[in-house]
């Protein structure tokens, strides 16, 4: 692989392809939406290229791209029916939507998003389709962690603690508990946008870690700020009770969603702060307000085992 050639080779994917849906498109300028190691992405017109994450393969994308494609006015459809090759990554084409304003956090579309999840997790599971890949990046993060050698040894222990509080399949050491329900895998706000652009109706994006699983995950990054205090409670509140309005199946209709959300919120919680306990260390400074938040909600987690840890344990 070339990897300086990625980028400008994946732009001139986007604009090809832009080109040939709008030859008159009238936009000749590639915009880079995320350039990271696990996913490279560039917008031409109303085009969008995505390098998926190194990974990948091709079979396990491809029933991923297919679930997307049929399910619309839930997941965003692919404009390639089938992943390309392009310097040793799997490449796709989809349309541009526009994503949520993080500037504008009081426009956040929590019950959206809940009716969506509560959608997905209603709509039985394609055949084939792999597991859901939340566990697995969650314990690739806190690999990376373990090798950080030069990062602050008390918060690197308090994420290893808590981190060692969950069940095997949170860790991605055992199959997530059957049945599994339809799930995205990676939620947050991130990953919605209006299609089409900028006013059509919001849909998820991102099929990399769709699949089969555990519902509660869906709902676990939401539940886990909101139990870190970076989510405000009238925001979860909005997000949970539409989530439930929907038919949603991650919690019960009524009562304590906890029990059913305790493990992904502990899961994600030790993911966030091990992913921000790397990154500074990486960028050579300390920990900021919320990275430090996290790794201490990992502190306390690992004092108070997860109720549904000590579940499995009998």
């Amino acid at each position: 692989m070339t990897p300086n050639r990625l980028l400008p080779d994946l732009a001139a994917r986007a604009e090809a392809t832009a080109h040939s849906l709008a030859p008159d498109c009238g936009a000749c300028t590639d915009v880079t939406l995320a350039d990271r190691p696990d996913a490279t992405v560039v917008r031409h017109a109303g085009t969008v290229a995505k390098a998926h994450p190194p990974d990948s393969t091709p079979a396990d994308l491809v029933r991923r791209l297919t679930a997307a494609a049929r399910l619309p006015g839930l997941l965003l459809a692919p404009l390639t029916p089938a992943p390309a090759d392009l310097h040793g990554r799997l490449v796709t084409c989809w349309p541009y939507g526009r994503p949520v304003d993080p500037a504008d956090p009081d426009a956040a579309p929590w019950e959206e998003a809940a009716a969506l999840l509560a959608s997905l997790h209603r709509t039985p599971a394609p055949a084939g389709l792999p597991a859901m890949r939340g566990p697995v990046k969650a314990a690739r993060a806190v690999t990376r962690l373990r090798s950080a050698s030069a990062a602050p040894r008390a918060a690197v222990t308090a994420v290893l603690r808590a981190w060692d509080t969950l069940p095997p399949w949170a860790r991605a050491e055992a199959p997530q508990p059957a049945p599994g329900a339809l799930c995205h895998g990676d939620f947050h706000l991130g990953q919605l946008v209006r299609h089409p652009a900028p006013d059509g109706p919001w849909l998820l994006i991102d099929v990399d870690d769709l699949g089969t699983g555990v519902p509660g995950w869906d709902l676990g990054r939401p539940a886990a700020w909101y139990a870190c205090g970076l989510l405000p409670p009238d925001e979860w509140s909005r997000f949970l009770t539409a989530y439930r309005a929907a038919g949603g199946t991650a919690v019960p209709d009524a009562g304590d969603p906890w029990p059913a959300l305790d493990v992904p919120a502990r899961a994600l919680t030790a993911q966030a702060a091990a992913r921000a306990i790397t990154k500074a260390q990486a960028g050579g400074r300390p920990l900021d307000e919320v990275e430090q938040c996290l790794v201490d909600a990992c502190d306390r987690m690992a004092s108070v085992p997860a109720e549904l840890v000590r579940e499995e344990a009998k």
